[in-house]
């Protein structure tokens, strides 16, 4: 027997087979990638339509319950975590490609389609979806435009707002509304609002995507140094010599250890401080002479080994080497922390040295693995959280990171969203004035604040009290 009386509303909307309640059911919806907080859900329902998660949010909306939307899991803030016991939609079952127009190019997803899915699908006809996350193999698009998700391709393509063309929603009292459909629609940009809100506007049900068509050429660089302070400047050097690389990765020598020992070793030579992962693409004619000129910038700055990937194969392998970086972390580390700041690519060198000092005060190794292109940093903190403050410490280590983003005229976050991770971080870059003129938009979407409440935004006391922090 089902004492709850929501729960047993929620089994007679979806049937005993799309939901779950019971404790030990519910073990894996306590959080997403973002480990450090755990709260079990009310309940975690199925739906597989827009009108069953409309019916499912009418529901909860009538009986003042709150609620998440939850894509794959993978997100790295927080965001899909039940801090009060929310009822959880799961959307992965909502997985269909609805509908493919190459001649327009363009594609309809449900929301838990997986983001590396919709390239495979059409990879065959010469097109792909160019945002690519490290986790695209599992990551949702439905997530990925909760978080408004980037990728190590976004340096020239963009993040996942410059690719949704429309979308359906729910909204917080189960109305479906639809958004966008066309390029340059006149008015508002609500798609950008809605991009990158974090789950608090409302639960997307139907995505409209841009496909591209694959390009003409592409070559990959690999480039090795022996400091980081080199490396760092040859990312400027690049950029400042007119090229603009499909992708601008780095890691240092900690990130380089990590991936080796990993699942997918390519050979870096030991000892090494940083490298450089360099691609790129677009008509074939062209390619030949940017890879020289990026050679030549790369010797100018010291570089002990430069090499150009012979085929498709040795590129794929470099890429799964670097896309699987976070993970890897796992083979030096038994736990770690994934920070999401960015700054602008002049500040690089200067940066990376005050993340150095960090970790040298704190006594906690930082890994850095980045889309160093655009300036979007993922310092990994290395910690033990068996030992008794280690993870209070990382959070602080991380929240110091995250400082010194802000101080040189950055971000808190390129693509992680903020969720309940870095909520006291947006403090560092924006004023409580500022910050209340974003309630005022949530409040029109979701006026109860019961879906996906109390993350994104800090409480006003929190502000002044960090303020004084710093």
């Amino acid at each position: 027997m089902i004492r709850d009386v929501i729960v047993q509303g929620l089994i007679d909307l979806v049937g005993r087979d799309a939901a779950l309640y019971r404790p030990e059911d519910l073990l894996a919806y306590e959080c997403d990638g973002y480990t450090v907080h755990k709260r079990a859900p009310r309940a975690v329902v199925f739906p597989t339509s827009t009108e069953e998660v409309s019916k499912i949010v009418k529901y909860l909306y009538e009986n003042e319950v709150p609620f998440i939307p939850r894509g794959a899991g993978t997100g790295l803030s927080g965001g899909a975590i039940p801090l009060s016991g929310e009822v959880i939609l799961s959307l992965v079952k909502m997985r269909k490609l609805i509908h493919v127009d190459l001649q327009n190019r363009l594609a309809v997803v449900q929301p838990g389609f997986v983001n590396l899915k919709l390239t495979n699908s059409v990879a065959s006809k010469g097109y792909y979806y160019a945002p690519d996350p490290s986790s695209q193999y599992a990551c949702t698009i439905g997530g990925n435009v909760a978080e408004n998700a980037g990728g190590a391709h976004c340096l020239k393509y963009g993040v996942t707002t410059n690719h949704i063309l429309g979308m359906q929603l729910v909204l917080a009292n189960g109305e479906i509304v639809e958004i966008g459909g066309a390029p340059d629609m006149p008015g508002y940009d609500l798609m950008g609002i809605l991009t990158g809100s974090e789950g608090t506007l409302g639960i997307v049900t139907e995505i409209t995507v841009r496909i591209l068509k694959n390009p003409e050429g592409k070559k990959t660089v690999l480039a090795y140094f022996d400091q980081v302070e080199d490396a760092s400047h040859a990312v400027s050097d690049i950029i400042a010599a007119g090229i603009v690389p499909a992708a601008l990765e780095m890691m240092d020598k900690t990130a380089i250890e990590a991936v080796e020992a990993g699942n997918f070793p390519v050979g870096h030579p030991k000892g090494l401080e940083a490298l450089l992962l360099i691609e790129v693409d677009g008509i074939a004619a062209g390619i030949d002479d940017q890879i020289d000129e990026i050679i030549e910038v790369c010797k100018h700055r010291k570089v002990t080994q430069v090499k150009v990937a012979e085929n498709d194969r040795e590129r794929a392998s470099w890429w799964a080497n670097r896309k699987t970086a976070f993970p890897a972390m796992g083979a030096i580390s038994p736990d770690y922390l994934v920070q999401d700041g960015v700054i602008p690519r002049s500040r690089l060198p200067e940066v990376l040295e005050k993340i150095r000092q960090i970790s040298e005060e704190s006594g906690l190794r930082i890994a850095n693995v980045f889309h160093a292109g655009d300036g979007n940093l993922h310092p990994l903190i290395l910690y033990d959280a068996r030992k008794p403050g280690e993870t209070e410490l990382a959070v602080k280590v991380g929240s110091a990171v995250l400082k010194v983003c802000a101080d040189v005229g950055g971000s808190i976050t390129g693509e992680h969203g903020v969720g309940i991770e870095k909520q006291n971080e947006m403090c560092f870059v924006f004023t409580e004035e500022e910050l209340e003129a974003q309630l005022c938009i949530r409040d029109v979407f979701n006026p109860n604040n019961l879906l996906n409440p109390d993350k994104l935004f800090p409480k006003p006391s929190r502000c002044a009290e960090m303020r004084v922090a710093r």
